[in-house]
């Protein structure tokens, strides 16, 4: 069974920063897109940033020059840095990914449970 961890998430003032992790694990032959995507109390989820297996980026205007998202490809992880936070970046952050598990040739699309970031002075 595959499952996407999410780790990361915290309180930190305006203009700070975070890192956050998450790792795709279980029984699996690959990994395509994995990505970020938040959801703020009353308000639809939405993208954040997305990277696919082989390289290519995408992100929402609002994080673009502020978050970086990379991977680690050996390992199933992707990561998401966060800078110069703001506070509209509050939300739910959740992890997602396109994933091959082993003994399919499917891909399967995952979330993670997400991680809670704050800004806040």
């Amino acid at each position: 069974q595959v499952q996407l961890v999410e780790s990361g998430g915290g309180l930190v003032q305006p203009g700070g920063s975070l890192k956050l992790s998450c790792v795709a694990s279980g029984n699996i032959v690959g990994s395509i897109n994995m990505g970020w995507y938040r959801q703020a109390p009353g308000k639809e989820r939405e993208l954040v940033a997305t990277i696919h297996t082989v390289g290519t980026t995408k992100y929402a205007d609002s994080v673009k020059g502020r978050f970086t998202i990379s991977r680690e490809y050996g390992r199933n992880t992707v990561h998401l840095q966060m800078n110069s936070l703001q506070p509209e970046d509050t939300a739910m952050y959740y992890c997602n990914a396109d994933v091959i598990p082993s003994g399919s040739i499917k891909i399967q699309n995952y979330w993670g449970q997400g991680t809670q970031v704050n800004v806040s002075s």
